[in-house]
């Protein structure tokens, strides 16, 4: 498992599911990782378990935050002296409710996470790969970015704007040799979908979990693993002639 040797990578988000299993393969792989998330003691909980797979630092930040960016950046130039690979990952869900009864707050929370802070990690990462010459960031929207599902309407929003953010960065950055690309999972067995199973059904959330599952050509949900797997093919020298692109990791979703 060499794919990733010499090479440095920074996950956000790398404290929660889709993160830490993409962290634990860039490791297995041969990369250096920075982690970055919201909570010290989720940090520090993930680096435990994943020590033994490579070398691994953390970093404590608000991704919607500049100056927080601008240190986590910071970090990873400082300790490996270049940044190879960025998975711009880091997003919430918000709270599951009709659009009419959204508040601003609700609006403002998910963009400020799921647009701000992948613009912010695009602006200060995006200058060490061009000086470079090389790299690749993969941002995360979702099969919400992709469609309409009813109920999460802030979170829709945001994650069809992570698509624009992509393709703007891919051209802007291309004669630079960095890519730039976007994942599109389905629902994934992580703690977001527990939220959104709740709120879309309080107190049943099993039978939303197997509505939505229903509607899954393939018939379950998705796996960490299986995002991460897409992940590290976009990270890798296996698709150098890969950029601007939208990836759908979904089951068989998006082929209705």
């Amino acid at each position: 498992m060499t794919k990733l040797v010499g090479k440095v990578a920074i996950v956000t988000g790398g404290a929660g599911g889709i993160g830490k299993e993409t962290a634990k393969l860039f490791l297995q792989e041969g990369a250096k990782v920075l982690l970055v998330d919201l909570s010290d003691e989720a940090l520090l909980r993930t680096k435990e378990e994943l020590d033994n797979y490579g070398e691994i630092i953390t970093v404590k930040a608000d991704v919607s935050q500049e100056s927080d960016t601008i240190n986590y950046v910071k970090k990873a130039v400082e300790q490996f002296e270049r940044i190879d690979i960025f998975f711009n990952n880091a997003g919430i869900e918000g709270r599951v409710a009709p659009l009419v009864e959204q508040t601003i707050e609700d609006f403002d929370k998910v963009m400020n996470v799921n647009v701000r802070g992948v613009f912010l990690g695009l602006k200060h990462v995006l200058p060490v790969m061009i000086k470079q010459g090389n790299g690749s960031i993969i941002n995360t929207s979702s099969v919400a970015g992709l469609m309409g599902w009813a109920g999460i309407t802030p979170y829709v929003a945001s994650k069809h704007a992570v698509i624009g953010l992509t393709k703007n960065a891919s051209l802007e950055a291309a004669s630079a040799n960095v890519r730039v690309n976007s994942i599109h999972p389905a629902p994934v067995n992580t703690r977001m979908m527990r939220s959104v199973e709740e709120g879309a059904s309080p107190g049943s959330a099993e039978v939303a979990k197997d509505a939505i599952t229903k509607d899954i050509p393939i018939g379950r949900y998705g796996e960490t693993s299986d995002i991460a797997k897409l992940v590290l093919f976009l990270a890798s020298d296996d698709s150098t002639f890969i950029t601007g692109s939208q990836y759908r990791v979904d089951g068989g979703l998006g082929a209705k």
